[in-house]
């Protein structure tokens, strides 16, 4: 068994396209997916299960939609590549601690890529990287630092130029789903 976690792109989001957290977790335990636990109301799920990636995403997507109605992306990581993403943050203390400073709110963010960008949709994020707001790329994953709030930021609201959806998390979002998957003694 392959601990998962699944990131629903897009879900409970200013009123829109509601999933109780309840119903998604008792949806994916029908499934047969395994000690399926969720993570506030955002979607994220933690399970196990036995296939591989693209075949639980394609079911995920399919159920989400015939259970409630709701065409949603869902981005799914092992428990492993959850772990390096946490544990290869780019950014240096110094930095995230400069950015926390200034910022209104959090100011460390991970975009969670459906596929690794292209070069192409590299080359046209690179006009909204500025002093308040940086990116670093490394594979499927877009660390994002804003000096200011995330709600002002342009570079996020830019990503689908990267040619992939995307789905984001604040990085105490990130650690809370590390230290969920370590309790399971992922290794």
């Amino acid at each position: 068994m392959t601990t998962f976690i699944a990131l629903l792109r897009g879900i409970n989001v200013g009123g829109h396209n509601k999933i109780k957290m309840a119903d998604l977790k008792q949806l994916l335990g029908s499934l047969g997916l395994m000690n399926v636990e969720t993570y506030i109301q955002s979607g994220n799920v933690l399970f196990e299960a036995n296939q591989d990636e693209s075949s639980l995403q394609r079911l995920l997507e399919e159920e989400i939609k015939k259970a409630f109605g709701l065409t949603v992306t869902v981005v799914l990581r092992t428990g492993k590549e959850f772990l390096q993403v946490a544990n290869h943050c780019p950014f240096t203390e110094a930095e995230i601690r400069s950015a926390q400073a200034a910022a209104a709110g959090e100011c460390l963010h991970v975009a969670f890529l459906l596929k690794q960008p292209t070069a192409e949709g590299v080359e046209l994020l690179k006009p909204y990287e500025n002093d308040a707001e940086q990116y670093h790329i490394a594979g499927r994953e877009v660390y994002l630092l804003y000096h200011d709030s995330i709600r002002n930021a342009k570079l996020g609201s830019r990503l689908h130029k990267l040619g992939t959806p995307a789905t984001v998390r604040n990085w105490k979002t990130v650690l809370k789903l590390t230290s969920m998957i370590e309790s399971r003694d992922v290794r």
